[in-house]
């Protein structure tokens, strides 16, 4: 009788054993700041599929980049005083004339509501291309956008890779191609600061890079002081939070713009 009730014991300190193990595990996913839970918590339920905030977040910076990508474009098809910028200011109005009528679509089937201004940063842009002449003009055209359109591949990678609605997905394939397209374009002006943007982005790293040593063993010469090219300046420069939506997401300490 002794052994049968040690036995008993035994088993039972096992049993509350595991269940004190596994608790955690299978509670996990619903506790309150978890990632599943927060995605939960924002994520809704439509006939394409879950919404997810970042889906909602890359519907409104689409349709804020057409609102002010498509009259930088159409400025500099009419001012622009060369052949390759004038080509890539029609390349934009064309893409985003198509994105933006694809956006709007999908916002209303997904009931997502849209801005219908662009973003006073955005606006802002405009304006310091529109007091711009000449070569200065070209230069901030291309580097501004050019800027603006490299940054969103991460909102847009993000987007097709995790979302779960095949509407949003669809419009994601769809933006990423006009983005390549557009920012090849840009970078066929000729004008395009690629220093710039490595230094800005070297300069928002959070760790130092790796990878193989230089060729032959050469030591890489001491990094200099970035020196601007005529591109706009940091301030100016769209910020890693402030990409142009698909024109274009995904925190700064400036207000991120959506494109």
């Amino acid at each position: 009788m002794r052994r049968v009730n040690g036995t008993t014991l035994i088993l039972a300190a096992l049993v509350a054993t595991l269940g004190a193990l596994a608790f955690p595990i299978w509670s996990y996913a619903d506790r309150s700041g978890t990632g599943q839970a927060n995605l939960n918590a924002s994520t809704v339920a439509t006939q394409w599929g879950p919404l997810s905030a970042t889906d909602r977040d890359f519907l409104v910076k689409v349709r804020l980049a057409g609102l002010w990508e498509i009259p930088a474009g159409q400025q500099a098809m009419e001012r622009a005083p060369t052949e390759a910028v004038r080509n890539a200011g029609d390349h934009l109005v064309i893409g985003h004339t198509d994105l933006d009528q694809r956006v709007r679509s999908v916002a209303a089937k997904l009931g997502v509501e849209l801005p219908n201004q662009p973003s006073a940063q955005q606006q802002g842009w405009l304006n310091e291309m529109s007091a711009a002449s000449g070569k200065d003009y070209e230069r901030k055209f291309a580097n501004l956008l050019r800027d603006s359109h490299g940054k969103v591949f991460a909102l847009i990678a993000q987007v097709r890779h995790t979302t779960r609605n095949s509407l949003v997905r669809e419009l994601a394939t769809d933006a990423n191609q006009t983005v390549l397209d557009h920012i090849t374009m840009l970078e066929n002006t000729g004008d395009v600061d690629f220093d710039g943007i490595a230094n800005e982005a070297a300069g928002t790293a959070s760790a130092s890079p790796s990878g193989p040593p230089a060729p032959n063993g050469q030591a890489p010469p001491d990094p200099a002081p970035a020196q601007p090219t005529g591109s706009p300046d940091a301030t100016s420069r769209p910020s890693a939070e402030q990409t142009d939506g698909p024109g274009r997401s995904i925190n700064t300490d400036r207000p991120a713009p959506t494109s």
